[in-house]
Formats: structure tokens, C-alpha cells, sequence
């Protein structure tokens, strides 16, 4: 069964119709007790899985809907990139409607989500990156919505140097910047430099964020993160090695 099937089954019997957050309460069970310690623990990883795509349907709602409308492009990269069954499709958009016309705000989700996943930030980051995904659907990503991003990368407690790594490691290769890509100063020394490349390649590499609860359903937007870092490592070498 895919994950999407999973967590159509994880939200049964839920009434769409109350506050779209409290179905990731209901998926976690009592993970969102603050007053309790190591909460993310308790669960299992398929449970973190089904947390993490649910998620992605909500966010994606509300981001598709910041600039004021929701266009098909959207809803098709929505529903066609991220590899959902056509059996589960009616199912997955009934969410996907339901999160983009509730009042219940994203800061309350992605409050949640930061919360739960506070130990797993790799984890947060490759969320972000697939909301990146979304919002660029439409051929390109409003003002609107890279600051609702740059809110959500707030509430995932991701640093303004993480949130410019996953943002120009989304930009096509001549318009990023390859030492934010790589989160690194250009007066960092070449060994610093190498360090955070083969870091960062061993945090995204796909079996690693597998192991971490990342569905498999999301591993092509995580390759194309991973050989953005790639390239921008390529480009700082070639641009040392030329000065």
C-alpha cells in the first residue's frame, strides 16, 4: 500500500469538517502533549511517515491558496509528482480541499509539525523543500508564498542560513548561489568548505532519510536537493580554482 492508502486509513472516520490540524492529533495520538517529554520516540517510524505526507497535503494547501488562488497546476503537481494511485486520488484531494478553504491558520500545522518532528530537523528541512516543489508548480514562486515558506521554515525552528540553503538549492544552477546552497561563508577554507559538502551528503543521502521517516514517495525531490549540493561544491572548486 502507498503512503498515501496509509494515511487515508490512519484518518478514517475523522470528520474533515472540525479544525484540519487535529488530524495530525489523531494520527499522533498524544504526541502533541507538550506537558510530556521525547514524544517524537513514542511513535513508530510509520506513523512519523504517514505524519510527514499528511502534512505535506495540508501545507500544500494553504501555500497553493497564499497568493490568492489555487491554480491546476498546482493541484496536478500536487497529485500527479508526488506518484498518488488513481484509487487514492479522490481521497487525498477531499484533504487537499478541505485544508485549503479551513480557517485553520498554517502557523497552528506547522507549529505542530516543528513540534513533533523538534529532533529530526533533517526531516523538516526536506518538508520544506517539497513545499518549495509545490510552490513553484505554477512556473514560479510569488512573494506571497516564499514568505509564507520562510514563516513555516520559522516554525520548523530552521535558521535563516538553512532556510537560503533549500531556497537556492531550488534555483536552477546559473542563479543560485553555491556557497548558500552549501550553507558556507565564501571565507571559509577549502577543507572547511569539504567538510559541510560530505556532511551534507551523508544528512540527504536517500537511505539515510528513509531511515530517518521519510517517505519513499518523496526521495525525487530530495535527489534533486542532493546533486544541487553537488553542483554548487562542482562550482565553488572550479571558481577557486580560477582565482
Amino acid at each position: 500500500m502507498s503512503i498515501w492508502g496509509k494515511i487515508i486509513g490512519g484518518t478514517a472516520g475523522f470528520a474533515l469538517g472540525g479544525p484540519i490540524g487535529a488530524i495530525l492529533g489523531v494520527m499522533a495520538g498524544n504526541v502533541f502533549d507538550k506537558s510530556k517529554k521525547n514524544n517524537y520516540n513514542k511513535i513508530s517510524s510509520q506513523q512519523k511517515q504517514n505524519i510527514f505526507a499528511l502534512s505535506i497535503i495540508i501545507l500544500s494547501a494553504k501555500i497553493a491558496k497564499s497568493d490568492g488562488i489555487v491554480t491546476k497546476d498546482e493541484i496536478s503537481a500536487f497529485k500527479e509528482k508526488f506518484n498518488i494511485p488513481s484509487e487514492e486520488m479522490d481521497n487525498v484531494s477531499r484533504i487537499f480541499n478541505e485544508a485549503k478553504k479551513s480557517k485553520f491558520g498554517y502557523e497552528k500545522i506547522a507549529n505542530q509539525v516543528g513540534l513533533l518532528f523538534n529532533d529530526n530537523k533533517i526531516l523538516l528541512e526536506e518538508l520544506l523543500n517539497n513545499l518549495f516543489y509545490i510552490a513553484e508548480a505554477d512556473g514560479k514562486v510569488t512573494i506571497n508564498e516564499v514568505e509564507v515558506l520562510k514563516s513555516i521554515g520559522k516554525s520548523f525552528h530552521l535558521t535563516d542560513e538553512e532556510f537560503q540553503r533549500i531556497f537556492h538549492s531550488r534555483l536552477n544552477n546559473k542563479e543560485s548561489d553555491p556557497f548558500k546552497v552549501l550553507g558556507v561563508s565564501r571565507n571559509d577554507t577549502d577543507e572547511s568548505i569539504r567538510k559541510k559538502w560530505i556532511s551534507l551528503n551523508k544528512e540527504h543521502h536517500p537511505d539515510n532519510l528513509l531511515a530517518r521517516g521519510l517517505p519513499e514517495e518523496f526521495i525525487n525531490q530530495s535527489n534533486k536537493e542532493l546533486s544541487s549540493i553537488n553542483h554548487a561544491y562542482d562550482k565553488i572548486k572550479k571558481l577557486r580554482e580560477n582565482n
